[in-house]
């Protein structure tokens, strides 16, 4: 036999090996992850899930609040100017953003139901920020800055990472007792 056909046979052969070794390696690693995944009570996944639902809803809120934010500042700043077709489309998104309050309403009543009350307070204050900047900052008002705009829209952010941050944290240790 020859030796380059030899050592390219077993190269091959160390090749498949090393490629089965690695097949195992990693069926084993998700074979125990899903006995660990697996092992949670369907009550934990249950709250993890309504958790999951939660943070998608108040997405969806943020989402249309970023909207109405940035075409209400867009408005201020161009006044008069600011063109019939854009305040259509503000009023559209205002429209928009009070129906999506009845999902953050009903994350608020998953959460009562969770027994989680900070999380609650946490996100009713959030969403009193945006009515706040809602009745603070609108289309057609010219006695506000660009810069006092800013700073209520800072301010509804930083309420929202603080109940993200507390959300985060509940959603952490249910994995963790899993």
């Amino acid at each position: 036999m020859d030796s380059a056909i030899f050592i390219e046979l077993l190269d091959t052969s160390l090749k498949v090996a090393l490629g089965a070794l690695i097949a195992g390696v990693a069926g084993w690693w998700v074979m125990r992850r899903n006995a660990i995944v697996g092992s949670r009570s369907p009550q934990e996944n249950r709250k993890l899930s309504l958790l999951e639902d939660i943070s998608s809803q108040v997405g969806r809120v943020t989402h249309t609040f970023a909207k109405y934010s940035s075409l209400a500042a867009e408005s201020i700043q161009f006044g008069k100017r600011w063109p019939k077709e854009r305040r259509a489309e503000l009023e559209q998104i205002s429209a928009e953003l009070v129906s999506e309050f009845k999902g953050l309403a009903d994350a608020e009543a998953k959460l009562l139901m969770l027994g989680e009350n900070n999380l609650e307070r946490s996100l009713r204050l959030y969403g009193s920020q945006i009515a706040q900047f809602r009745k603070q900052v609108y289309a057609g008002r010219d006695d506000i800055s660009l810069e006092q705009v800013a700073a209520f829209k800072k301010e509804v952010a930083r309420t929202r990472e603080k109940f993200y941050e507390l959300l985060s944290r509940k959603y952490d240790r249910l994995l963790a007792n899993a």
